[in-house]
């Protein structure tokens, strides 16, 4: 995007020569990170430590840089066993403070999820091991990878003893996977010192929905996380000797979470209330439950009342994004979707609430046959929000919805429904700045525009960002569709990773040229 002959054109094409040169090096650093298990999931002593030396790692990293660090305690975790752990340190980093440039925040974390050869690993998930161009290993695309492409980027300017671009700070974590704790609580603390002079926050910690093809995200769909307890007593009971004498907890809660499949489809938006008052002769006899039909779709009343309106513009997006439908389906080991066209699969994972049903607690789950009716259980599901969706009237709609339907049941058993997580859904402007550099670097880098996604999951911290420093938050993930990050052969490719690592480079002289 910058005329060739231009001087920051001439600058780009020897930060590259720069960033080729050196990849096995860049290469050789994220072996060194991957080799260090930082798994913040498992409470115990040992991974504490590994946390703590990656953190110290990373501040090492940074200070050789140039870049003034400082790494803030995160005090202690009280896990629920009454164990308490110390949190590892929050890094802050910033280099340069020149007030007539952008300074553009990025945000990684370098904790990882559990990982174990017996699993079903291929390779030693701590050994990072090249096969094909593919670097496998646990934390190589979730996030190391991506937090070393931007060290890299800034790394390939001070080598060759030239300006940055922009100012950079960073913010790095070592407790994503197990929740930001303590990550809230500093950024509040830190909105009017260390946020003061933000301008743009970036987030590189999800993927593309292609293989080859770049995408800028720009929302997330949120959660609210509920529990259903049916409860008789707190001790279980032997069928011969109370079955067919009492309600059952189990049958009740499977009548609470069970779809309505049977429900004429032409039905599905009213409440069984309005159902049985107006349409007595369509509801079926046994009609117990209540939360999804067979469609996926919600059956809650309400529940879609104020979803945000589909525009045309959103409408060609859908239509833009490069993905092979037969392709995703096999790398998904999926038989059958709901929908038949991408465009409805993409709008169901993005811009369309779900619902799912995760487990029930206290039911007996171990091989074998044990005639036990559990006397108490707990079921779990959770629906993710979108955009305008209010978590507070999804609790409410929730609530009442499997309140009634308990009710109809006429059993002697107790009912509690809790909202056990709220997350809000995030989205963002695609009109800033930084969506527009970042396109820009993207054509430059990869030679064609990025898709421009959503993502289906959760990414608190987005929101975090958004709300609390009020500035631009923008995902721009590095990681293909295939990586698997969270699950064995977790892996980025080398081409994702290098070529990601000029991706920031340019998108930091973008930024500067736009500012």
């Amino acid at each position: 995007m910058f005329s060739p002959s231009s001087p920051t054109a001439r600058l780009l094409e020897k930060v590259f020569q720069y960033i080729d040169l050196h990849q096995d090096e860049f290469v050789q650093t994220l072996k060194e990170w991957v080799a260090v298990e930082s798994d913040s999931i498992q409470p115990v002593p040992r991974l504490r430590q590994e946390l703590f030396r990656m953190m110290a790692l990373a501040a090492d990293k940074l200070r050789h840089l140039g870049a003034s660090v400082d790494s803030v305690d995160g005090g202690s975790q009280q896990l629920p066993n009454g164990q308490t752990l110390p949190i590892p340190p929050i890094i802050l980093a910033e280099l340069g403070n020149d007030p007539k440039k952008p300074t553009v925040c990025f945000y990684g974390h370098l904790d990882v999820q559990p990982a174990r050869r017996e699993d079903g690993w291929l390779t030693d998930p701590y050994t990072l091991t090249e096969v094909d161009g593919k670097l496998y290993g646990r934390g190589a695309t979730d996030n190391k990878g991506p937090v070393l492409a931007w060290i890299n980027a800034v790394s390939a300017f001070r080598a060759m003893e030239e300006d940055l671009p922009v100012n950079i700070k960073f913010i790095i974590e070592g407790m994503e996977e197990a929740g930001s704790v303590a990550l809230e609580e500093l950024v509040r603390r830190e909105k009017d010192r260390f946020f003061s002079s933000v301008d743009y926050v970036v987030i590189s910690d999800n993927l593309w929905i292609s293989r080859r093809k770049p995408a800028l995200t720009y929302g997330t769909r949120g959660n609210s996380y509920f529990t259903v307890e049916v409860k008789c007593r707190d001790q279980d009971f032997h069928s011969g000797t109370f079955g067919g004498i009492l309600n059952e907890p189990m049958a009740d809660l499977i009548a609470l979470l069970v779809d309505l499949a049977t429900l004429p489809a032409t039905l599905k938006n009213h409440s069984i209330e309005t159902l049985l008052q107006k349409h007595p002769e369509m509801v079926p006899k046994n009609i117990n439950g209540s939360l999804v039909d067979s469609s996926g779709h919600i059956l809650i009343p309400g529940i879609y009342d104020h979803l945000a309106p589909l525009t045309e513009e959103e409408k060609k997006m859908y239509e833009a994004i490069d993905l092979d439908l037969e392709e995703y389906r096999n790398s998904s080991q999926v038989k059958k979707f709901l929908f038949d066209t991408k465009e409805e699969i993409l709008m169901h994972l993005w811009r369309y609430p779900s619902l799912s049903i995760h487990g029930i607690e206290g039911a007996f789950e171990e091989p074998g046959a044990k005639t036990v009716i559990p006397g108490r259980v707990i079921g779990k599901f959770s629906i993710r929000l979108v955009p305008h969706m209010n978590m507070s009237v999804v609790e409410t709609q929730v609530k009442q919805h499997l309140e009634y339907i308990f009710s109809k049941r006429n059993s002697s058993n107790q009912m509690v429904v809790s909202m056990a997580l709220g997350l809000h859904p995030w989205i963002a402007n695609v009109k800033d700045n930084q969506y527009l550099a970042a396109k820009r670097a993207i054509k430059t880098v990869f030679g064609t525009e990025p898709d421009m996604i959503r993502d289906g999951s959760t990414i608190p911290i987005a929101n975090l960002f958004q709300d609390v420093i009020q500035k631009s938050v923008m995902m721009l993930p590095l990681g293909a569709v295939d990586d698997g990050e969270h699950a064995q052969n977790e892996k980025i490719n080398r081409w994702n990773y290098i070529e990601g690592s000029k991706l920031f480079a340019a998108f930091f002289l973008e930024m500067a040229k736009l500012h």
